[in-house]
């Protein structure tokens, strides 16, 4: 049995509908997202980030707000044109990749961000991403996730799915969590330690 995949011309057609088809620009369920994935990164500031699935990059925008450089990538040229408007000035660079391609970047990140990426790959490609995801994140390096619980029919995967995957992967230790009936976010250090909570790191216990 083959595993299930998304159309291969899915998200062209979300953005031909419509710019923003998930309302990442106006909705509260995304703006609360964006605002409690970024306030669980227990680094202040990162040198280099990677966001596979920036979309429009709404998201990219807060974590360029935090990090010397950012690479974001999307499969939509359209929503990557919109982004690149929004991000004009900010040391970020796009590229038109998707997380399931075999050529990654050339290069390691501090921070590597998954956002409402994960699902739409099948069990398989997952695994595979996030090995290259490991080999790819720096030591100590943060790697963040945050994914819909609900489920959608054309899905390959439901969200907790996802962070079940993600948190059984070698080579990451998990730092923190966030989770109600909406959404999951996992917060993962690549450390063969237990990671250190952000008093730990600041001396106050």
């Amino acid at each position: 049995m083959s595993d299930p995949q998304l159309p291969p011309d899915y998200f062209d057609k979300m953005y031909a509908a419509q710019s923003d088809p998930w309302d990442f620009e106006t909705r509260w369920y995304e703006k609360r997202k964006y605002a409690l994935t970024t306030a669980m990164l227990p680094k202040p500031r990162y040198r280099s980030a990677f966001e596979p699935g920036c979309s429009i990059g709404v998201l990219t925008k807060m974590l360029a707000d935090r990090c010397d450089a950012v690479i974001a990538t999307d499969i939509v040229p359209s929503a990557l044109e919109t982004a690149r408007r929004r991000l004009s000035g900010y040391n970020v660079e796009f590229r038109e990749w998707a997380l399931g391609d075999d050529t990654w970047p050339d290069a390691t990140f501090d921070l590597i961000v998954l956002s409402e990426i994960g699902y739409y790959l099948s069990i398989e490609k997952l695994t595979e991403a996030m090995g290259r995801t490991v080999e790819h994140l720096e030591p100590g390096g943060t790697l963040v996730c945050a994914h819909w619980r609900h489920i959608v029919p054309e899905y390959p995967q439901a969200g907790d799915g996802v962070h079940s995957l993600v948190r059984q992967t070698p080579g990451l230790a998990q730092l923190a969590t966030y989770q109600d009936e909406d959404v999951v976010i996992d917060v993962l250090v690549k450390d063969s330690r237990q990671p250190q909570s952000v008093a730990r790191a600041e001396g106050l216990v």
